[in-house]
């Protein structure tokens, strides 16, 4: 999940007024006294006692820093991205067919409360962990203060730092758990932010945890909906919903590979 638009109330929500905001910097050694910083500016955004203290653990994460300046963006054709990711569409579709014979009940139960195909999840849910077999090796807090710290996008990611926070104040993190290098978390790798505000209980109890497949799932979907998803629309290039995958991937051809994925998936 690459592309994520936080709320406008969400982001005045968390953010301090810019001439308190934390200092940011370009490489490790102003790190301590950022967090010192942001502490300040995370308290004023409700941020909680577990919550402060993840922050204070957090480490620099050159992984993270290494990861984001190598970024070089989508660029390959669709049959080589698929070659590339996917092996191919129908050995994909095979694995994905699987996962969804086991709870295939779910499925439909969740494409009867936001009207997203089952497809459409399990072809997320294989394209950014695998079927959740690598959520990420980097300490979730870690990875979202070092981009909030980092100048370069730090605009763009203290939100989702914050959100983090709040997360371990609530449960729903915990403050070692692991994710990729950009803070995103779980089967369907959401970023802080939008975990927070689209996160659903998949699984019945009472707790919204990403690292519980029904409970991403359940949160994918959701997310989808509130993004515009239409209930019975097709989601192919040209047809109503595609626009919607957009919203879960700026990559044209990463859209284009989740269509194609997901109706071999229902067929």
């Amino acid at each position: 999940m690459r592309r994520f638009i936080v709320s406008l109330s969400f982001a005045l929500c968390l953010s301090a007024p810019a001439v308190h905001a934390a200092q940011c910097g370009n490489n490790s050694s102003g790190f301590e006294r950022w967090k010192g910083e942001f502490a300040q500016e995370a308290q004023r955004a409700g941020v909680g006692q577990r919550g402060l203290q993840a922050l204070a653990s957090a480490q620099y994460s050159t992984g993270t820093i290494r990861a984001d300046r190598n970024q070089k963006g989508v660029k390959y054709k669709l049959d080589d991205f698929i070659r590339i990711r996917l092996g191919s569409l129908n050995s994909f579709a095979s694995q994905a067919k699987k996962h969804k014979a086991r709870n295939a009940g779910f499925y439909a139960s969740l494409e009867q409360r936001y009207g997203v195909p089952s497809g459409i999840l399990l072809a997320i849910h294989g394209m950014e962990t695998g079927f959740g077999r690598n959520m990420g090796s980097t300490p979730v807090v870690s990875s979202i203060t070092t981009v909030a710290y980092d100048c370069r996008r730090s605009g763009f990611f203290t939100p989702h730092a914050l959100a983090a926070l709040q997360m371990v104040d609530r449960g729903m993190l915990s403050p070692t758990q692991k994710g990729a290098f950009h803070g995103e978390l779980g089967h369907t790798q959401f970023l802080p932010g939008n975990a927070l505000k689209y996160g659903a209980d998949g699984n019945g109890d009472g707790r919204v945890n990403f690292y519980d497949v029904a409970d991403a799932m359940a949160s994918t979907a959701n997310f989808l909906r509130a993004k515009g998803w239409k209930p019975g629309r097709g989601y192919q290039q040209g047809e109503a919903n595609f626009r919607v995958l957009n919203e879960w991937n700026a990559a044209t051809v990463y859209q284009q590979a989740i269509a194609l994925s997901a109706i071999k998936i229902d067929s």
